[in-house]
């Protein structure tokens, strides 16, 4: 792998331009604790490269999205390989963004000045439980139906202007094909957008204010 390296780096250029950022100080007690965000951020580039292999065969429509998944899990050559890796990579990342923020917690990495550094990770955290919970109705069977159909009814006993969310969130006083559309334009799109400027600020202000010691 080293030889690889050398190779592409003989001909592009990476490190020189890059040294600064590959290579910078790492606190005397580094421990395998301190890769959890790394896991979750691999977790997030196996969430994309597999959504963009299942967006080819998936069909957002009320009438064909059921049909569509079974499709990819039954007859696409290793559609059902595919979607268990988006699923699975969907589960393990909100564990690892919590273990990462347990971490973060009991080392104490949220004071100044890495405060509003914590802030970035918990939005992550918000986007990360977002995407699953609107691409747990993209498969469109009964399951995925009724989950939404209770979870979307808890914005609407938000006093005032439950009723208003209710509408925002679903695009409708029930869920239909419009909220599928509607879920699968946030899953693919919006969420995954905002995700990418988050962990783009967090890894920024990780390299500028370095990785925090600990306790």
């Amino acid at each position: 792998m080293g030889k690889i390296l050398d190779w592409l780096d003989s001909r592009f250029g990476i490190k020189a331009p890059h040294q600064r950022f590959l290579q910078r100080p790492l606190p005397k007690r580094l421990s395998y604790l301190y890769c959890l965000g790394g896991v979750a951020f691999t977790l997030f580039l196996c969430l994309l490269f597999s959504g963009l292999l299942l967006s080819i065969h998936y069909v957002p429509s009320q009438d064909e999205a059921f049909h569509s998944v079974v499709r990819i899990t039954r007859e696409v050559r290793l559609g059902w390989f595919v979607r268990s890796i988006h699923k699975w990579s969907a589960n393990l990342l909100i564990v690892f963004i919590i273990l990462h923020t347990i971490r973060v917690v009991v080392h104490r990495a949220y004071r100044p000045p890495r405060e509003l550094n914590w802030l970035v990770g918990a939005m992550t955290l918000v986007i990360a439980f977002a995407s699953g919970f609107t691409g747990y109705l993209l498969p469109w069977d009964q399951k995925a139906y009724w989950a939404t159909e209770v979870g979307t009814s808890m914005a609407g006993t938000i006093p005032l202007v439950g009723k208003y969310l209710l509408y925002l969130v679903r695009g409708g006083p029930e869920v239909n094909g419009v909220t599928l559309i509607r879920f699968y334009s946030l899953h693919v799109l919006w969420l995954p957008l905002c995700m990418g400027i988050l962990l783009w600020a967090h890894f920024h202000m990780v390299k500028r204010q370095g990785i925090s010691g600990g306790l």
